[in-house]
């Protein structure tokens, strides 16, 4: 929001220089994010008058204008500007000028004629006030003059970054009354007088109980002349706080809501059915709203402006093209109303719409300010487009209205969370200066917040009153007395810290995503899982929460290859969120991995293969062993993930439980998401492997071991896990470590079948196991293997 200074003084004194001022807002939660002057640095720019506008001989749309400045003969300058014309006083740019993006002015000759100087645009000069052609100045400005001089250019303009909480300081009243409170010293302000009726009939107001709206008051003004221009006043008012002058009608309304800080809207009187009526909309219904080239198709639960022909206005946010006031509007319905905020929250968001009024009824506007606000855009407008005010009319739905209860205020509790002594005349007048009204008890207060203060609910609210007013560097610093609580420590499950280290000296990197991700992007990779949706997103490609880690981390990987990164590696450990057939949202942590590129970074020896399947298993078997469950868990083929490849993936069980799974992207999901390269990903649930053993000292043998090779076919479905299982039972205790060296399917292998190659490394803790003893153990677990597994053995 953007303020100009002079505005700001026009409402309460203070001393402050502008630098000042801002540090002081700052501290006191409204952030100054710029202090800046109502127009850049330009120089060179002189007030003049045209005093002679005739065509140029060479091109149509040029004029040859002989122009005035005060001192010496007049000046010849070319202008292509349709609104050049004799008597205009406006902004010559002599030669040698420097205006904004470092544009000079020198000497020229267009088609043929001299022009010394330029006639200068808003636009030109740095601001934009709307209008079109050249800056047309009242016709009393200095000739002669410095333009920034005579416009008061160099006015400061500072822009504030009001907190979401906050409705009521998105207004030059709003910020006035905090400098007040600071200051001591009293809102000033234009005087608001009520305009008396002096002409009948008005439009009915009326309101849907239950709707959300508790105020709506109207009030017509007849016989106004909206082709008049606004006064250079209200022009430069609101181009320095950012807006485009539009009509008097639709800029009154506008600098009457950045001055009180009250969202009025006007309709054409003429074009209003009946009455005018506050109601939730009807599913089916269709609005066009300003500056929409299509209607909106309503879902039936917004609030709505209606008349008899149907809705004339989206409330709080927009008006409608049906009734929208025009240059020949010669009656005007003035609406000035209170919406309850989460009614109309997040309404402005789902239509991608962005105005100025649902930002503040969004936070909350002062519902006893209305009629101020009404009677102060009524009067603006009789004086600058003339006309006869009719009598107002209001509804209110009491049900619908905020009640402002009081909040208890301990001195105990305001001590102990400041850490400061502050004396019972300093706290109440801070919350005094700020319109709260107190009431002595025992403890401390009763504070009652004002009609504006949407914000003020609980005692810490109260606390951060005091202490922002009070200042907080003028609370002492005190080390805080917290008794200390260790946390239970799990022995059997290791801190997120250590894993992440672990992956990181593997070579990836850890990443933060958001907790809610695309809907579609979800639904891409997980089909329609029932993922809790919010009610409020942020963006439509954020509306819903992660059902699993994938989408974020995929959503990391396009924008690195977007950026030529060509090996990836990223690892997350953070929270998923899924519903239960209750309906009941549970928060999971989970550990997940998104590996792709190559291999190896790239190195003078090769390493250029890409990553595959087997390089992440190897990564989540470290992962495992770091849990302690490793010999726990088994790989077994993935089911139900449709975004893994089919016959590159796996699922993670332990203990008859699924929790995590390893695979390849599926290749249809690389093509349709545009990456570069496959990818691999992996997903593990932590806390359901907290069942780790604590490791536990083992005797190691003193004797050599034995080596003993053995080759057989199974069936080519059968998991190694089984095999592994079958020869630990067979070879029992004299089994230290099974390996496999081939696996094969081809020539000399029955069709359906597979070629497994183990080597049994055998030892005993006692003796030196024999010959014999190595033959026997062999031939039990060859017997095994066929009797189990239908195994046969090669030759």
């Amino acid at each position: 929001m953007k303020l100009p200074l002079s505005w700001l003084c026009e409402w309460v004194d203070f001393q402050w220089t502008p630098a000042e001022l801002a540090e002081r807002l700052t501290m006191l939660g409204f952030e100054v994010e710029s202090v800046t002057t109502a127009a850049p640095p330009f120089s060179g720019v002189v007030v003049a008058e045209i005093v002679e506008a005739i065509p140029h001989p060479q091109a149509e749309k040029l004029r040859i204008c002989r122009v005035a400045t005060g001192q010496g003969a007049p000046l010849q300058v070319v202008c292509g500007a349709p609104n050049a014309r004799v008597g205009l006083r406006t902004a010559l740019a002599t030669v040698g000028a420097r205006l904004p993006n470092d544009v000079r002015i020198q000497a020229a000759k267009l088609r043929g004629v001299d022009s010394s100087g330029m006639l200068c645009s808003a636009k030109e000069l740095g601001w934009n006030d709307g209008s079109s052609g050249i800056l047309e100045l009242p016709g009393d400005a200095p000739l002669g003059a410095d333009l920034r001089v005579a416009l008061d250019l160099d006015e400061p303009v500072i822009e504030v970054n009001v907190t979401p909480n906050r409705g009521d300081g998105m207004s030059v009243l709003g910020v006035a009354r905090e400098i007040a409170a600071l200051t001591g010293n009293p809102l000033k302000g234009p005087a608001l007088r009520s305009v008396p009726a002096t002409a009948t009939g008005g439009v009915d107001a009326e309101i849907e109980p239950g709707c959300g709206c508790g105020r709506f008051w109207l009030r017509v003004v007849r016989g106004i002349d909206n082709r008049r221009a606004s006064p250079d006043w209200l022009v430069q008012r609101l181009v320095r706080a950012g807006l485009r002058p539009v009509s008097p009608v639709v800029d009154v309304t506008n600098f009457v809501m950045l001055e009180l800080g009250q969202p009025l809207h006007a309709y054409d009187a003429g074009r209003i059915q009946g009455a005018l009526h506050a109601r939730r909309a009807r599913a089916g219904e269709r609005l066009r709203l300003l500056f929409s080239d299509s209607d909106t198709e309503l879902r039936g639960e917004e609030l709505l402006i209606a008349d008899a022909s149907g809705p004339a206005g989206l409330a709080g946010v927009m008006g409608g093209v049906r009734t929208a006031v025009t240059e020949s509007t010669t009656a005007v319905a003035l609406e000035s109303a209170w919406f309850v905020p989460e009614v109309v929250a997040g309404r402005a968001r789902q239509l991608g719409l962005n105005s100025d009024a649902s930002q503040r009824f969004e936070r909350g506007t002062d519902p006893e300010g209305i009629g101020r606000a009404l009677e102060r855009a009524t009067a603006l407008i009789i004086k600058i487009a003339g006309g006869q005010a009719g009598p107002v009319v209001a509804a209110d739905d009491a049900t619908a209205l905020p009640r402002r209860a009081a909040v208890t205020l301990r001195r105990r509790q305001l001590r102990r969370l400041l850490g400061a002594e502050l004396t019972d005349e300093r706290v109440a007048g801070a919350l005094s200066a700020l319109g709260m009204r107190l009431a002595a008890t025992d403890g401390g207060w009763q504070v009652t917040p004002p009609s504006w203060r949407f914000d003020i609910a609980i005692e810490p609210d109260l606390i951060e009153e005091v202490a922002r007013y009070v200042g907080l560097d003028s609370i002492p610093e005190r080390p805080a007395a917290i008794a200390h609580q260790l946390r239970a420590f799990s022995e059997t499950m290791p801190e997120e810290p250590a894993l992440l280290q672990l992956f990181a000296a593997r070579g990836y990197q850890e990443c933060v995503t958001y907790g809610f991700v695309d809907p579609q992007l979800q639904a891409q990779l997980f089909g329609a899982q029932p993922a809790p949706e919010l009610a409020n997103p942020i963006a439509a490609q954020l509306a819903v929460m992660r059902w699993s880690l994938w989408p974020g981390l995929i959503t990391v990987l396009r924008e690195n290859q977007r950026r030529q990164a060509d090996r990836v590696r990223l690892v997350e450990i953070a929270s998923r969120f899924r519903r239960d057939g209750t309906g009941q949202v549970h928060e999971q942590r989970a550990v997940a991995g998104l590996c792709s590129g190559s291999r190896w970074p790239e190195q003078w020896s090769g390493g250029r293969e890409a990553i595959d399947f087997h390089d992440v298993k190897g990564d989540v078997a470290a992962l495992l062993q770091a849990l302690g469950v490793a010999s726990r868990v088994e790989f077994e083929p993935a089911a139900g993930i449709p975004c893994l490849h089919p016959g590159r993936s796996s699922q993670l069980v332990h203990q008859g439980r699924v929790v995590g799974h390893v695979g390849e992207l599926h290749p249809a999901l690389v093509r349709s998401l545009d990456l570069t390269y496959r990818c691999v990903l992996f997903e593990i649930e932590p806390g359901a492997l907290a069942t780790a053993p604590l490791p536990q000292f083992r005797e190691f043998s003193a004797y050599p071991s034995i080596r003993r090779d053995i080759s057989f076919t199974v069936a080519e479905h059968e998991p190694f896990g089984r095999i592994r299982d079958r020869v630990s039972v067979a070879a029992s205790s004299s089994l230290r470590e099974l390996r496999v060296f081939d696996i094969y399917q081809g020539k000399g292998v029955e069709s359906g079948r597979k070629s497994v190659a183990l080597g049994l490394i055998l030892q005993d803790l006692s003796r030196t196991l024999t010959d014999e003893d190595a033959d026997r153990i062999v031939a039990a677990v060859v017997a095994d293997l066929a009797r189990h597994l239908d195994a046969k053995i090669r030759e």
